[in-house]
């Protein structure tokens, strides 16, 4: 099959795979994928050009709150039992070396790192796909037990990139060449530049990578000199503190949440968690650009929600007037107020 008729097959057969998803419907979508594979559509290009851009769909209709947390899972769960299924029936034979591929410590976010690892076993890598959240520790002590090439880390959330750190150190300090990916590495990988490790936009990339291995050993050291004021270890130590009276001044604020159910509150507490992991991500890189991307997305899955995103500006307020003493945060926190204010659901209280 040339690629122009794969490419159309694709394109008709994406529309049936993301119905699919919207009706649970794992045997379907399962077929959907499988005579793509029989007309001849290559195995790699089924799991980056169907499952690939329907899950991230899944993720925008979540964000929209047009998909329950519910619907996500089940159809996340399916494009699992779809990239199973491809793999199992298009699986090489190995015939280079091994490469462990996991998600961060505290990544639950696992099918984007499946789908490297399966595009890494098509081109014929020996490959252990470690899954989500996979402490560091323990990362490492299997990287000792079992001889490995490379290891392939994915973030896809920014406020876990200190973590990440530690996690590339740790397992550099086992000899293990490192590469990373995800969205929580930033546009273009900037913040893997900033952590000094090597980066891969997508799963060809990767594969590129993982086969040069001097290029993974050749990156510029970490650019972290600004962490030696203090302010990140300074926000870690007040995080119970910040969020315990943050939600105190809300509840002052907005008379409303006395009638918050206790799944509201909870949710409440996590957004406020958010907001300071993130922050302190965001000063672990020296980039405000990291937190003020975090204040317009969190704007916009609040409102849809139906919570007012004045919100959001009034806790960045009190939180700025809190760490007066920290002015890399202060001023990423200004930043965040202003993008705050300038979202169009904004309402005053």
């Amino acid at each position: 099959m040339t690629s122009a008729a794969a490419r159309a097959d694709l394109t008709a057969g994406y529309p049936a795979y993301l119905h699919c998803l919207e009706g649970a419907d794992e045997y379907a979508a399962v077929d959907v994928a499988m005579d793509l594979l029989a007309d001849g559509v290559p195995a790699e290009r089924i799991m980056l050009d169907l499952v690939a851009p329907a899950q991230a769909e899944v993720g925008e209709r979540w964000a929209r709150n047009e998909w329950s947390v519910a619907q996500e899972h089940a159809a996340t769960h399916i494009s699992e039992r779809v990239v199973a299924a491809v793999s199992s029936s298009a699986s090489p034979r190995p015939v280079h070396g091994h490469v462990v591929v996991a998600c961060m410590d505290g990544e639950w976010h696992g099918l984007p790192a499946r789908l490297v690892a399966e595009v890494l076993r098509l081109r014929g890598w020996q490959v252990t796909f470690l899954g989500a959240s996979v402490p560091a520790a323990h990362l490492v002590a299997y990287l000792q037990r079992y001889d490995a090439h490379a290891v392939a880390l994915a973030c896809a959330l920014p406020m876990r990139l200190p973590y990440a750190h530690r996690m590339i150190e740790t397992c550099r300090r086992a000899d293990v060449p490192v590469l990373v990916g995800g969205r929580g590495f930033g546009a273009g990988g900037r913040w893997a530049r900033r952590l000094g490790v090597a980066w891969a936009p997508d799963a060809p990339a990767a594969a590129a990578l993982v086969a040069d291995e001097r290029a993974l050993r050749r990156v510029p050291a970490a650019d972290l000199a600004h962490l030696a004021d203090d302010e990140y270890a300074g926000l870690l130590r007040r995080r119970a503190e910040l969020i315990d009276s943050a939600l105190s001044h809300l509840r002052d604020r907005f008379p409303q949440m006395a009638d918050y159910t206790a799944v509201q509150l909870d949710s409440t507490i996590s957004d406020l968690g958010y907001i300071v992991d993130f922050l302190a991500a965001a000063v672990y890189v020296d980039d405000g650009d990291l937190f003020t991307e975090f204040v317009d997305w969190l704007a916009m899955i609040l409102t849809s929600r139906g919570v007012p995103a004045a919100s959001v500006e009034l806790t960045l307020a009190y939180f700025q007037q809190s760490l007066r003493d920290f002015p890399r945060a202060g001023r990423f926190l200004d930043a965040g107020r202003a993008v705050a204010a300038a979202s169009p659901a904004v309402s005053r209280p």
